[in-house]
């Protein structure tokens, strides 16, 4: 009986419950794979829509950056023109200010002359006709204060109709300083985008190191973190973090026009520890040194030479205050920040 019972056992056909669990298996792995190629048509799809959209973005940062520069050509050709008709203005004036001035000279000198014939009249007052030579002198005298007197009023004429045209170029002028505060108020929201875009990218690129920090507008960078105490040589640590910089720049670099002139300011701090060495004879040197390497290495990384500006300020400007090694390590840093020329 005990062995019929092991033969019954060891006869039961298992194979039926693993096609069961391979099939359930099978069809599990069939429905991963399709959720797979889904997601990543989707994600295609996604992605070429988004490309799509930024080409057409960017073509019309291009339109409209030719738009700029064709308004700027204008502005500076109403600059220029306008210049041109101030002196020539003030030439005008001038030539008939000079005029007027000889003119009401001979008008005075005429009537004085004139005067004086009305006193000789007086003097001859007893005599009944006066000579040919007086009568020819005093007609002459008359038509000279007539045509100095029409002169006289055609340049008060023409001064009249000069300052009407001055006042006309005068508000073409105002019209121009509008539009060129305008343009300038434009320039200035378009690089305020950008500084905020690089803010907040350059933020969240540095955010996973706690030793960087934000002020403001600008991000301090320790000086521990990019060199070795009393150097001026870029470690390892900081050239990586300086790679994300440079990448980082370069990408906003593309996207900010032209005629907008930003700078990428690198200042270099040190703390209020003296130092005298041979190659850096006081603070002045070492924070002036490792703002230069900074710069220098953000151009090698292809950051335009052009648009970075590198300056020293040795221990004069604390961002905190006190001698202790936590101020002293604060104080001990790079500052950059986005802005204009």
């Amino acid at each position: 009986m005990i062995g019929s019972r092991r033969r019954t056992r060891s006869t039961v056909n298992v194979w039926p419950g693993y096609v069961d669990a391979l099939s359930a298996l099978l069809m599990l792995i069939i429905f991963m794979l399709l959720v797979y190629v889904v997601s990543q048509l989707y994600l295609s799809q996604t992605l070429s829509d988004r490309n799509s959209e930024l080409a057409r973005l960017n073509q019309r940062l291009s339109e409209i950056s030719e738009l700029l520069g064709l308004e700027q050509s204008k502005t500076r050709a109403l600059e220029q023109e306008m210049a041109s008709v101030q002196d020539a203005y003030s030439a005008s004036l001038a030539r008939l200010e000079n005029t007027r001035e000889r003119l009401m000279q001979q008008t005075a000198n005429a009537e004085a002359q004139a005067e004086r014939l009305q006193s000789m009249d007086q003097a001859l007052g007893e005599k009944e006709e006066l000579s040919d030579s007086q009568q020819n002198m005093i007609l002459r005298l008359s038509n000279q204060i007539a045509s100095l007197r029409a002169q006289l009023g055609q340049i008060t004429a023409a001064l009249r109709l000069q300052r009407e045209m001055t006042a006309e170029k005068e508000s073409e002028l105002a019209d121009v300083s509008r539009r060129l505060n305008t343009l300038l108020a434009e320039r200035v929201n378009q690089l305020e985008q950008y500084q905020s875009e690089f803010f907040a990218r350059l933020r969240n690129i540095l955010a996973s190191n706690e030793n960087i920090r934000v002020v403001g507008d600008r991000f301090l960078l320790p000086s521990e973190l990019l060199f070795a105490s009393g150097s001026a040589e870029l470690g390892e640590e900081g050239k990586r973090e300086l790679d994300k910089l440079a990448k980082l720049l370069l990408d906003v670099a593309e996207k900010i026009p032209d005629d907008v002139d930003w700078i990428l300011r690198i200042d270099g701090h040190t703390d209020l520890v003296p130092i005298n060495t041979p190659k850096f004879p006081s603070n002045w040197e070492l924070s002036t040194a490792r703002a230069v390497a900074v710069v220098r290495y953000l151009a090698a990384q292809g950051v335009p030479e052009r648009r970075m500006v590198a300056a020293g300020f040795g221990e004069f400007f604390p961002v905190a205050e006190g001698t202790s090694p936590e101020a002293l390590q604060k104080n001990r840093r790079i500052e950059l920040k986005l802005t204009d020329r």
